[in-house]
């Protein structure tokens, strides 16, 4: 009964065909949504290029190549319809033509998933690449995808494309169907130490202890605990964090 009182008081979007580029830019900033893939970027800013960045591409970054993560991949297959609706949201709001999935190609499963999903729209084309770090990287993507070169120092918009990660993406069909800000993510939670390792939807402001706890707690003393991939993430001093 409390969820659906919440759901009541959120706002009801009308739908992609029946929202400008305006409005959905208003919605994707009054929901609070950021970049996923960790650099937690304003992403209404990204999406509000200065008028002299012509953009006319947008990339979805599927690679998720820091090791031992598999949360993206989880969501790619669970929640394919989401991920290409929040692309085809992109691509009204940037006014492009052109959009990519890129994912890595020891993740053959969600390549077919989502080819399959984004089959009937001749804008989207889903690309397969090699499987190395730093694949996910913007410039390594980039590259990937159209065969662009970002310039030393410069950004994706400097040669006409927007990079944001498939989490943001389907948050944005998430905000948009239901109308529910991001309150929460998928978290990969392993390594040799934990009891039962599992990706978790977890919402934004949970305890790291309760978080260990969910997946059963510790089977051998931690020697490290890192929040981020094993590649870029940050060691933790203390699970007393959210």
């Amino acid at each position: 009964d409390m969820a659906e009182e919440l759901y009541e008081d959120l706002p009801k979007y009308p739908g992609l065909d029946h929202m400008s580029k305006e409005e959905l830019l208003d919605m994707i900033k009054e929901a609070g949504i950021v970049g996923m893939g960790g650099a937690t970027f304003p992403t209404s800013v990204k999406l509000s290029p200065p008028p002299e960045k012509k953009i006319d591409a947008v990339i979805l970054n599927g690679a998720e190549c820091e090791p031992y993560l598999t949360a993206d991949h989880r969501l790619m297959l669970e929640n394919p319809e989401d991920i290409v609706l929040g692309l085809q949201i992109l691509i009204k709001v940037l006014g492009v033509s052109k959009a990519y999935i890129g994912i890595e190609n020891n993740k053959m499963d969600c390549v077919e998933t989502l080819t399959n999903t984004a089959k009937s729209d001749s804008r989207i084309e889903v690309i397969a690449f090699e499987t190395k770090y730093p694949q996910g990287a913007e410039k390594q993507l980039i590259s990937a995808c159209t065969g662009r070169e970002v310039p030393s120092g410069g950004l994706p918009a400097d040669i006409g494309v927007v990079v944001t990660n498939v989490a943001t993406a389907a948050q944005m069909a998430k905000t948009l169907k239901t109308g529910m800000p991001l309150i929460e993510r998928i978290c990969t939670i392993t390594g040799s130490a934990v009891k039962e390792p599992k990706n978790l939807l977890i919402k934004t402001g949970t305890l790291y202890s309760e978080i260990v706890e969910q997946c059963g707690g510790f089977i051998e003393p931690a020697v490290k605990i890192i929040s981020g991939g094993p590649m870029m993430g940050i060691a933790q001093s203390t699970l007393d964090v959210s």
